[in-house]
């Protein structure tokens, strides 16, 4: 293991979670889920820890067994700043050992549980029906039930899910007989379902939807779940991921999960993609009906292998999840687009990484590979920092070495890794090792040059590196004629743009030193059909570039985007900047669609907008 988390309060050096048993079931009227937790303990000391503490948030835990017998003492401790509340359970004799005690927990979830959002029917595409879904990362299960709370500690899983409705969890599905029990929704028709999740995965990882779902093949070894009406376009829309799988196989090695399913989610959902194993969590804003946002899918199945299998042992290393992720997606897109496209794909990282340090200030703490999270709840650090800069340290090591001799260590690495976590200094030791036993002295020579204390606590930007600029210099052309007072427009001029080259028009739009004037930006918006796309990351680039320009004629479009998408990378941004123009319809708009969002982007939201603390 690693050196301790600095986000978990659970003595998880003293016992460490083997397998996780969760049987629960889904109340849609109370919007909670109740059951029993069993964890299987292993003692890491001889007799010498006398009690087992674990991560909890705001969880109702109506009884302790240990053994199966009740607790001799259990007690929820209180808060620890960003971290929960510590439940300690007495284990008077202790333990010796390698043997193995099992904790059982009675728990409900509460209405400040952080991991699970609960929608209306009226909040689902087809108002039928309810619908939740959980999002654990980074510190948030510990608030559906007590557990170790640390992407360091990985233990096998055992779903039992009772639910009226069609339920999906980061677990292969077990036949089960068909079983009525009243719970759930309370109306006396829950089904019972079980999944197994047999490759160790840390809690971060533990995902569970219910709602009106229904699905549809999308490979051999795949199948997408979302809303009925919507099945037939995401089936469309990702036809094809098998191609993905096969190119990161021969890139690491087989894929190690068995099936690899997608569910797209509601529009609240917060991020791009969560990579729970079996079922990536996907955003519907990758529904385009063009198949250009399809890469998210590239990332998330990337993470089968980085952050999945190899896991950073804190969110203090999120880099080697996101970054290693990142580099594998853009393998993907090499093999299946040429070496251009990696290029290209990071031109567009490196804008997002040039707005992230801008945005934190190029000094911040956040701007550093490795984050000191003492006192920090990850979510505040979060960015496309781990990311793009971690794409660059990965892609400054392969270049150092050569692409044919990385290509070698890459399967080295997530094999010594895999099932395991590590931290950014574990990572060092295995690439000097590695490449120290090559034996060949020019490589070794190579790699003595590296800073790598630069790498990981330098803040601010890294070494830019010469890119293969073939794809988006008709980009930057055509931008650079939006500077032209006498410039006019045509639909022609963007017909032979994939979705990606209409970002960077308008990223290199959005960064030229003066904002266009708002009747040039309304134009843009026209003319390209920018602002009528259904394309949301094109929908959201461009109502940047027109919030910069104070064109008012977008603020409304902007107010009712932000009330279909729960992106944050979407709703976050154009917060801010609508803002910056008019802040009481920022306001307003956050207040109209706060049961919308997720409970982790509302309060990203309310700090942006310096209102937290206020609902």
């Amino acid at each position: 293991m690693a050196k301790r988390d600095p986000c978990t309060l659970s003595n998880y050096h003293e016992w460490l979670t083997k397998h996780t048993t969760v049987n629960i079931s889904i109340n849609f009227h109370e919007k909670a889920v109740k059951g029993t937790i069993s964890l299987d303990l292993e003692s890491l000391t001889d007799k010498q820890s006398k009690e087992i503490i674990l991560d909890s948030n705001h969880v109702r835990i109506s009884d302790v067994k240990v053994n199966s017998a009740p607790a001799a003492a259990w007690e929820i401790k209180d808060p620890v700043g960003p971290y929960g509340s510590p439940l300690h359970i007495s284990v008077p004799q202790g333990a010796p050992k390698g043997s193995v005690v099992q904790v059982e927990l009675g728990v409900e979830t509460t209405n400040k549980c952080t991991a699970l959002q609960f929608l209306t029917p009226a909040q689902t595409s087809n108002k039928k029906h309810p619908y939740v879904y959980s999002q654990c990362q980074a510190i948030h299960c510990r608030s559906i039930f007590p557990c170790q709370d640390t992407p360091d500690v990985k233990s096998t899983f055992t779903f039992i899910i009772r639910s009226a409705l069609p339920v999906v969890a980061s677990g292969v599905p077990v036949e089960t007989p068909e079983e009525k029990e009243k719970g759930g929704d309370g109306d006396g028709n829950d089904k019972l379902y079980k999944f197994e999740q047999k490759v160790p995965i840390p809690t971060y990882l533990f995902g569970l939807a219910s709602g009106d779902i229904a699905t549809a093949p999308i490979g051999p070894r795949s199948v997408v779940a979302t809303g009925p009406e919507e099945l037939k376009a995401c089936q469309w829309e990702l036809d094809g991921v098998e191609d993905f799988i096969q190119v990161a196989e021969k890139l690491v090695f087989p894929y190690q999960w068995g099936v690899y399913n997608v569910l797209v989610t509601p529009p609240s959902y917060p991020y791009g993609g969560m990579e729970q194993p079996i079922f990536t969590f996907a955003t519907p804003t990758l529904i385009s009906g063009d198949r250009q946002n399809v890469d998210v899918i590239a990332h998330e199945l990337s993470h089968s292998w980085s952050g999945n299998l190899v896991t950073n042992a804190s969110w203090e290393h999120m880099w080697l999840n996101e970054g290693w992720t990142i580099y594998l997606e853009r393998r993907i897109g090499m093999a299946l687009h040429g070496d251009a496209e990696r290029d290209f794909s990071a031109i567009i990282g490196w804008k997002a990484l040039e707005d992230a340090v801008d945005l934190f200030g190029h000094d911040h703490e956040f701007t550093k590979l490795i984050i000191n999270h003492d006192g920090i709840e990850p979510d505040d650090a979060f960015s496309t920092v781990p990311y793009e800069k971690g794409f660059h340290f990965v892609y400054y090591l392969e270049r150092l070495v050569g692409r044919d001799n990385f290509d070698k260590f890459i399967p080295h690495y997530f094999t010594k890794w895999s099932r395991k976590s590590l931290d950014s200094f574990q990572f060092k030791d295995t690439f000097l090792d590695f490449f120290g036993n090559f034996g060949d002295e020019s490589i070794k020579n190579k790699i003595a040059e590296i800073d790598w204390d630069a790498w990981f606590y330098k803040p601010g930007l890294p070494p830019k590196p010469q890119f293969d600029t073939s794809r988006v210099d008709v980009c930057y052309k055509l931008a650079e004629q939006w500077r032209n007072k006498d410039f006019e427009p045509s639909p022609k001029d963007v017909e032979d743009f994939t979705g990606n080259q209409k970002l960077v028009l308008l990223e290199a739009v959005e960064k030229f030193e003066e904002p266009l004037a708002p009747e040039k930006s309304e134009l843009l918006g026209k003319v390209y059909s920018f602002a009528s796309s259904k394309n949301a990351e094109i929908k959201s680039a461009y109502y940047k570039v027109a919030l910069r320009a104070q064109d008012t004629s977008c603020y409304e479009g902007v107010a009712e985007h932000l009330g279909q998408v729960g992106r944050m990378k979407f709703v976050r941004p154009l917060f801010r900047a609508l803002n910056k123009v008019d802040r009481p319809l920022a306001l307003k708009t956050l207040e109209k669609n706060r049961d919308f969002y997720h409970p982790i982007c509302r309060a990203l939201v309310e700090k942006d907008l310096g209102v937290a603390g206020t609902s």
